[in-house]
C-alpha cells in the first residue's frame, strides 16, 4: 500500500467495516471482460466470510460461474471534506473465491446473517423471510477471503 499512514490491519477494525456497511462492490472477469456490481451482503464473523444472494440467472451469475475469483470493496463513505480537497472514508478491500451454497440450512443461516446486518430491528420481516419457501431455490454464495486490507482517512475513528 502506497499510503501506509492510512492503512489499518487490526482484525477488529476490518470486521467492523465489513459488518457495518450495507453493500459490497465486486469486480469479476469472464473471458477477459471485467464486470462490476454492488450487492447487499452479510458478514459472518464466526466463519469470516460474506454471503450474497441472487435470483437464478443474470449477468453476475454468468461471470461468477465462469470465474469464481473476485476482488471486492466495502466502504464507509463519510463524504467529501470541504476546503481540504479530501474524502473521508474507511474501506476494506478483499480478494476472495465464491463458493455456491446448496445446503438449505446454510442458506437460512446466510439469510439470518444478512438480515441481522441490514435490518436487525425488523423481527417480523426476519421471521417471514427465514420461513420463506423461496429460500431453497434462491441462489446464495459465500465469499471466502484470501486477502483483506483496510485503509481509512485519519479523521475517521472506527
Amino acid at each position: 500500500m502506497r499510503r501506509s499512514d492510512k492503512e489499518f490491519k487490526e482484525p477488529g477494525l476490518i470486521k467492523k467495516v465489513l459488518k457495518e456497511t450495507e453493500y459490497v462492490t465486486l469486480a469479476m472477469v469472464k473471458d477477459g471482460e471485467p464486470y462490476l456490481v454492488s450487492l447487499s451482503h452479510g458478514y459472518d464473523e464466526e466463519n469470516d466470510c460474506i454471503y450474497v444472494h441472487s435470483a437464478g440467472d443474470g449477468k453476475k451469475l454468468d461471470y461468477l460461474r465462469a470465474n469464481p475469483n473476485v476482488w471486492g470493496q466495502a466502504i464507509m463513505d463519510h463524504g467529501y471534506h470541504k476546503e481540504e480537497c479530501s474524502h473521508l472514508y474507511a474501506t476494506v478491500m478483499f480478494k476472495g473465491k465464491v463458493k455456491w451454497v446448496e445446503d438449505v440450512e446454510e442458506k437460512r443461516h446466510a439469510f439470518k446473517v444478512m438480515m441481522m446486518q441490514l435490518e436487525p430491528e425488523n423481527k417480523p420481516l426476519q421471521e417471514r423471510l427465514l420461513k420463506s419457501d423461496g429460500i431453497p431455490t434462491t441462489v446464495v454464495a459465500r465469499i471466502e477471503f484470501e486477502y483483506l486490507s483496510g485503509k481509512k482517512t485519519p479523521e475517521i475513528n472506527l
